[in-house]
Formats: structure tokens, C-alpha cells, sequence
């Protein structure tokens, strides 16, 4: 290497001389040790210079072994939520936490979905929770979509057909009970029939009626209620996207998968004929009466997580038979036109509204010019701080659509607020980016990780890419996170270190370098090392070379345009969907 690469010579040598088990430091025996020993087989490593981030991932990743990860039945592994929060919850524990947990603990992800499986109820309801007294039932409590998480984790790790038959089964028996017990006045949609059954405590979306389903039985509301049951759009577009992937894990099991991806376009026609009101661009509760409960909040970004689209069909790399959800049965052409427009729509009008839910600190749970927002960080609340778990889903929204830059504007300064703080909590202040309610919070250590991989590491992907980006998590509050960023990964049989500063990247393969480009792409592989794109990670055009072993070509990259390129460095396909700016 040239002089001119004496920080990346120094990092490379820092991240080779690293070793997480040895800095995260635990008592001999202790079930955290087994943990990080799978940490360790990923072959994970991070270092970092110019400020704490490196020090803030060790925090995580020992919190995360320490106090978060506890044997579960037969002694296997199981994730917990953490700080307040004494078990493993099916809304975030058991869905997306566990989703991000597979590339660092993939066999306390298995244990942690396998726990749900192993607990429903004999009329096939899944736990909502699952702790030390055992499983409960007394909500639904579904948000992120089970079978995505589960396809995603299998598809990942090359999971064993047979665990992937037994949750498959339980989450078919469980969308029977849904569609027995929850859509009782016919529509098609999901219904809630308190507050805990989406998990949005303490929201005005549920103001005036009660937490819990009445006498604790999930089949039942309370009789009293003006308002309830709910036709709820985040509970239905859960179950929207859930039967679109039971789809695709009933065709790799050799069943049919269209009376699924039936099932998930009535599902998607239900949405948006009950809860979707056009002149609004915003997804609402409806009523027993049949008004709308104008409480613009975290629905928005749940339901769009969901691979929603636009109702009609389209949407991601295939289209949609199931009707504004991505089933990757087949598809496309107008359809992904008009489901990028339908997001792109969402993103101007309130995701990167600064007077809706583009916090300082991004993403509120309550519009900020929501008269009934609450300023109360301290407590368990989504009416109005920005949650972790809202973060943590986030990416499957606007990654869906091609809309990553946009998402750095979120993770950015998330992150370095993290950096500043003593305890990885629920929630923090929107405007501060204080710290809030508890601590040793899974989905906020998690969160961290994988906020570290998607901006300035490497991250495996479940549809067989792997991304090297180029990022640094700048802190526009005036003090360091980091200027120059190391990461090492196992994927398959290579072992990949990045290292990377402010104008450059190196990324290193089995200990060659394999290939260089500047600050600001994203280089994608696939997980034997082929370069197959490169996406523009900035708002800004960003011109430079990518030099490889085999070739050297010169690019310029717009923001969220991917190039797809062939074996010489030739341009084969050159795709965009423009960059959306915040709105006031």
C-alpha cells in the first residue's frame, strides 16, 4: 500500500488484533460465554478511530451476551427483551430482534422462534410472550411479520428443513385462530381489541379504551366499549405480509403457496378498502361505527415495513400477486411504479416530515404536530418518543422500495446519540437524543449492531448479497463518532475485513485485498465475493474508481442508483428511484 493508506494500514492491523472475547469480558461459565463464542464464529470483529464507537459496539455486544441472552427450555439459548422488559415477546424478541440476533447468534435466534412454536395453544394461538412462568396469552400483540423473520433467518443460515416445517405449521395453525377470532364484524382486516394487542402503550390512538382484551381472554372485548373492536391496518398488514412469505416457506416445503398469496392479496384489498384514506395519504383504525381514529402515528411506518404498497400490486423485485405485497411469485412492470410512488408519496408527506415524525431524533411515534404528542421520554410510551423498536424495523420499509440513503438520515444521528449514552434504553428524547426509559434493551443493542453493519460494515443478506458500505456516522452535535471505521466478517468460506475513512474504502478478502472505492458507495457481492453492484449511499453524486483484482473502472454513482455490473467491470443495468428530500 502507498503512504496515503497509513490509516487504513494501522486500522487493518488494529481490526486483525482484535478479539471480542477476550474485551468483552465474562465470568467463566457464565451462559454468556457460549454466546460470544458464536459471535466469534461469524468471525465478527469491529475497530474504530476518532471517537467512542468502537467502544459503544463492545458495550453492546457484552450487554447483549450478559443480560439479554439466558438459557431457555432444555438449556438452549433464548433472547430476552431486557431491562423492564422479564421474557421474550412475540412483537419484537421473537420476530425482528431475532431476525438482526441470526447473523451474530444464529443458534439463539432458532431457540428464541422455536420457543413460540413450542408454546401455542391448542386451539392454535401463539404466545404473545413467553418468560420464566411460562407462555401467555392474554393479547395477540403482532407487528413484525413472523414468517418474514423466520424465511429471512433460514434463507441466511441454511436452517434445517425440519425447524422450518414445525414453525411453519405453528404459524399456519395460528393465522387460522386469527381469521376465527379476529375479524368478527367480516371484513377481512385484523381487529384489536385493546391496546397491548399492538404493542402502542400509552397512545392516543387507544385513548378511552382499555389495555388489556376483556377478562384477559383474547378471543373477547370489553362489551362496553364505544369504540372497539378496531379494524386495525398494522395489525392486518402484519398478516398481509405473514401469509405472503408462508407463501414462499410452503413452496420451499413443496406445498402449494397460491392459496397463500390468495389469502395475503384479500388480506392487502382489506387494508386499504378499511383503513387507508387517500386524501390523507395515512393508514387509520376504524371503528365499531365505522369512523376513522385520525391518530396519525407509528402505524405508518409498521405498515410500510410490512412490504405494503399501494393496494393495487407491485412492488419490490417482483411484483405482487399478493396484492401490494412483494410474494416473489411474479409480477412487476407498472406495479413497482406505482408502489415506489405510494412510497415515495409517504416519505414527503410524513416519514421525512420535520412537523411529522422527521424528528431531530427520527422516528416519532405521534405526529409532532399531533396536539396530543407527549414529551415524556421516562416512561414506556409511544405517544410521541421515538422507540428503538421503531428503528430497528425501519430498514425493511425503506430498503424495500431502494429509498437507503434516506434511512442514513435516520441511523446517523441515532447513532451518535447512542454514542452518548450510558445505557442502550426503549426510547430517547426526540429532540435531545437523551436516553429513556430502561436499559440493557435488546432491540436498542441490536439496533446498534445492526446500524454499525448496514452504514460502515459488512452485512449478509438473506437473498445471498452481502453489502460493504462505505458510511461514517458523523455527529452533527458537534463531537466524534468515529472518522475512520474497521469491520470483519465470515461469510461462507471468506473472511472479509473493510476498512474504510472519509474518502476511501479497502476491503480485504482471506487476507488480499480485494477491492477499493470511495467514500460514499455501497459495494455489493455475493457471498463467494463477486462484484455485482454498486449503489450510491449519499445524497449527493459521488464519482470514483472501484478497482478490483481483475479490473479497474471508473463510475458515477446518484444517490440510491444501483449499477449493476458483469465479471469485466462492464455496466449492464443502471437503476434509480431518485432521492427524497425532508419536507417542512
Amino acid at each position: 500500500m502507498s503512504g496515503a493508506d497509513g490509516t487504513v494500514d494501522i486500522l487493518l492491523a488494529r481490526l486483525r488484533a482484535s478479539d471480542p472475547l477476550s474485551r468483552v469480558a465474562l465470568p467463566v461459565g457464565s451462559p454468556g460465554v457460549a454466546a460470544l463464542e458464536q459471535v466469534a464464529a461469524q468471525g465478527v470483529r469491529m475497530a474504530a478511530t476518532g471517537g467512542p464507537l468502537e467502544e459503544v459496539w463492545h458495550r453492546g455486544l457484552h450487554e447483549l451476551v450478559a443480560a439479554c441472552v439466558q438459557p431457555g427450555p432444555g438449556g438452549a439459548g433464548v433472547l430476552r427483551e431486557g431491562g423492564a422488559y422479564r421474557g421474550t415477546w412475540l412483537e419484537s424478541t421473537g420476530t425482528i430482534s431475532a431476525e438482526v440476533l441470526g447473523r451474530f447468534l444464529p443458534a439463539v435466534a432458532t431457540g428464541t422462534f422455536l420457543l413460540f412454536a413450542h408454546g401455542i395453544r391448542e386451539d392454535g394461538l401463539l404466545p404473545y410472550r413467553v418468560n420464566d412462568a411460562g407462555p401467555a396469552y392474554r393479547q395477540i400483540q403482532i407487528v413484525t411479520p413472523l414468517a418474514r423473520s423466520v424465511w429471512n433467518h433460514h434463507t441466511l443460515t441454511g436452517g434445517d428443513p425440519a425447524v422450518l416445517r414445525t414453525l411453519y405449521d405453528a404459524m399456519a395453525r395460528n393465522d387460522d385462530w386469527l381469521a376465527r377470532h379476529r375479524d368478527t364484524r367480516g371484513t377481512g382486516c385484523v381487529e384489536a381489541f385493546c391496546t397491548f394487542d399492538t404493542g402502542h402503550d400509552a397512545s392516543p390512538r387507544f385513548w378511552h379504551m382499555p389495555d388489556t382484551t376483556h377478562g384477559d381472554d383474547p378471543t373477547r372485548y370489553h362489551p362496553d366499549s364505544p369504540l372497539l373492536p378496531l379494524l386495525a391496518p398494522d395489525l392486518t398488514a402484519n398478516v398481509a405480509c405473514q401469509r405472503a412469505y408462508l407463501a414462499r416457506i410452503a413452496a420451499a416445503l413443496g406445498e402449494d403457496p397460491a392459496p397463500w398469496a390468495e389469502k395475503a392479496a384479500r388480506s392487502t384489498a382489506a387494508l386499504f378498502e378499511h383503513c387507508y384514506d387517500p386524501a390523507d395519504g395515512m393508514f387509520y383504525d376504524r371503528d365499531r361505527h365505522g369512523e376513522l381514529v385520525r391518530v396519525q402515528s407509528d402505524v405508518l411506518l409498521r405498515v410500510l415495513a410490512c412490504e405494503i404498497d399501494d393496494g393495487v400490486g407491485g412492488g419490490g423485485d417482483g411484483g405482487a400477486r399478493g396484492g401490494g405485497v412483494d410474494d416473489g411469485v411474479g409480477g412487476g412492470g407498472d406495479g413497482a411504479a406505482r408502489g415506489e410512488a405510494f412510497f415515495a408519496g409517504a416519505l414527503r408527506r410524513y416519514l421525512l416530515n420535520t412537523r411529522k415524525f422527521f424528528a431531530r431524533y427520527p422516528f416519532t411515534s405521534i405526529a409532532l404536530d399531533d396536539p396530543r404528542f407527549s414529551h415524556d421520554f421516562s416512561r414506556n410510551s409511544w405517544a410521541g418518543p421515538t422507540n428503538f423498536l421503531s428503528l430497528i424495523r425501519a430498514p425493511h420499509a425503506f430498503e424495500h422500495h431502494g429509498h437507503h440513503v434516506e434511512l442514513t438520515w435516520a441511523t446517523i444521528p441515532v447513532l451518535a446519540a447512542v454514542s452518548r449514552m450510558t445505557r442502550f434504553p426503549q426510547t430517547l428524547n426526540s429532540w435531545t437524543g437523551e436516553q429513556g426509559f430502561t436499559e440493557q434493551y435488546s432491540p436498542a443493542i441490536l439496533w446498534t449492531l445492526d446500524a454499525v453493519e448496514r452504514l460502515a460494515g459488512v452485512l449478509p443478506r438473506p437473498d445471498g448479497e452481502v453489502w460493504f458500505t462505505a458510511l461514517l456516522p458523523s455527529n452533527m452535535d458537534y463531537t466524534g463518532v468515529a472518522d475512520a471505521v474497521a469491520y470483519a466478517r465470515r461469510v461462507n468460506a471468506s473472511t472479509y475485513e473493510f476498512v474504510h475513512d472519509a474518502t476511501r474504502a479497502v476491503l480485504y478478502r482471506n487476507g488480499r485485498e480485494h477491492a477499493r472505492f470511495p467514500h460514499g458507495w455501497r459495494l455489493v457481492t455475493d457471498r463467494s465475493g463477486r462484484l455485482r453492484a454498486v449503489v450510491g449511499m449519499s445524497a449527493r453524486t459521488v464519482a470514483g474508481t472501484l478497482t478490483t483484482e481483475d479490473y479497474r473502472v471508473d463510475l458515477t454513482v446518484a444517490g440510491n442508483e444501483r449499477i449493476e455490473l458483469d465479471d469485466a467491470g462492464g455496466v449492464v443495468t443502471r437503476t434509480a428511484v431518485g432521492v427524497v428530500r425532508p419536507t417542512s
